[in-house]
This record gives C-alpha cells, sequence and structure tokens, in this order.
C-alpha cells in the first residue's frame, strides 16, 4: 500500500476530491491511504500563525520553518519518504514523473499559500519540486490534487482493467487515439468504418495513425524526441505532405 500524506493550511480542500471517483476506489481497494494534515497544528504559538514577514521587505507573508519541518518529522517518523514542493519553480510535471513516484512506497506533499515559502524548506527538508504549468495559482493544494489523481491511478489494481493506463495520452509518448461507442450513426455523425469491421489488426493500425496524427498536428513537439519506426516516419511524411498541400 502506497501512503500519500498532505501538509496544509486548508485541509478541508481535499475532503470532496479524496472522497470520489478513483481516489476513493484506490482507498477502498487498500492500493493507497491518503491523508491531510493541517500545518498550524505546528504552529506553536497560540495564535495558529505559520508565516512572518519577509526580510528585507517586500509584498506578501512568507510560510515559516518551523512548522513545515516539525509537521514532516512528526508524519514521517524517521522514514525517509518522497518530500514534494508544490512550486511554479518546480519541474514540470509530467506522465513520467507520475509513473515515477508511482513506484514510491510513501510520498509527502506540502502545499504553501502566500508570497512563498522559507528558502529553508526548499534547500533542507524536500527532495522534489513541481509544478504543473507555467501559471501561478492561490496555493498548492490544486496542484497537490492534480499529482496525486495522476500517480494514484497507476498503482496496481486501481484501474478496472491493469493496463487502462497504458494507452493514455502521455503514457506511450504520443497523445491517445480518438473513442467512440454506440449508436454508431448520431445525427449524421458516423463511426469510422475500421471500427466496426472486426479486423482488429486494422483497427490497431488505424488507432496507431490516428494517434500519431493527433500527436502531429496537436504536439508536434512530442514527435522530436519519440523513436518512431520507419513505418511511423513514412506516415508523418506523408501528413507533413498533405499539410503542404492544404
Amino acid at each position: 500500500m502506497m501512503n500519500i500524506h498532505v501538509l496544509s493550511l486548508f485541509p478541508d480542500m481535499f475532503t470532496g476530491v479524496f472522497g470520489a471517483s478513483i481516489l476513493k476506489k484506490a482507498q477502498d481497494k487498500g492500493a493507497v491511504q491518503l491523508a491531510v494534515t493541517d500545518i498550524r497544528a505546528f504552529s506553536g504559538n497560540k495564535h495558529n500563525q505559520v508565516d512572518d514577514y519577509p526580510y528585507g521587505g517586500g509584498a506578501g507573508m512568507v510560510l515559516k520553518p518551523e512548522p513545515m519541518f516539525q509537521a514532516v518529522e512528526a508524519i514521517t517518523e524517521g522514514k525517509q519518504p518522497r518530500i514534494i514542493l508544490m512550486c511554479p519553480q518546480g519541474e514540470r510535471f509530467t506522465q513520467k514523473k507520475a509513473e515515477e513516484l508511482a513506484q514510491e512506497e510513501e510520498l509527502v506533499f506540502l502545499c504553501g499559500h502566500y508570497e512563498g515559502y522559507d528558502e529553508r524548506i526548499r534547500q533542507h527538508l524536500v527532495t522534489d519540486e513541481i509544478s504543473i504549468g507555467d501559471f501561478v495559482l492561490t496555493g498548492g493544494e490544486l496542484g497537490a490534487m492534480t499529482v496525486i489523481d495522476s500517480v494514484v491511478r497507476l498503482l496496481p489494481g486501481v484501474l478496472g482493467q491493469e493496463d487502462s493506463h497504458i494507452h493514455d495520452s502521455f503514457s506511450t509518448g504520443l497523445l491517445e487515439h480518438p473513442h467512440y461507442t454506440r449508436p454508431a450513426e448520431f445525427r449524421g455523425m458516423k463511426v469510422p468504418d475500421v471500427l466496426l469491421s472486426g479486423n482488429h489488426a486494422k483497427i490497431e493500425q488505424w488507432r496507431e495513425e490516428q494517434s500519431l496524427k493527433r500527436t502531429f498536428e496537436r504536439r508536434p513537439d512530442l514527435l522530436t524526441t519519440y523513436p518512431l519506426t520507419e513505418k511511423q516516419q513514412q506516415y508523418i511524411a506523408t501528413l507533413k505532405n498533405n499539410k503542404k498541400d492544404t
């Protein structure tokens, strides 16, 4: 079982997310244990103050080091888990990172608010800094929810089918192919004939080509590092030629 612990100033934000959908099912199946702790419980003062003005002046408040260090030490009890700081300056989160974190037994997420963290937290406490994109949120809670959901769905037994996540976008290095379900025709919009043919070889070929086509059109940067086969390279060349002709 994986243990995930979140330190937050607003623990109630996680109630709905952790209590529904895949994250709830994962807990029910015993694949993960999720816990959230209020950082203010480790403030050490009667006003539960966990932030202070920055040295040198400036706008905003900065999270103090004492509560964070004490909270992490209390919940880890001598263990050495990955301690993840949700931060806009951190490493851009990817599916590869999710797969890496899914191999761990214990993760701790630090969610800050205000202007930022005391630098000693970053330098001497955390093992990873993660950003979910080049934008700024009010706090780290929403980012932590995103990362946790992405990681937990990769744990064994969480999804209904063990290989459900293998063909997800980014898991293969490409964007996922289109999906269709019943009815075969809806308001004049038809499901591609190949998907109704029952020919599994042709269906897989169509899916592969559609995945390449969608990646070429929407995220061509992914193709620069993807190990294309000779056949796939020829297909991409065809797409490029068609693009020039339009």
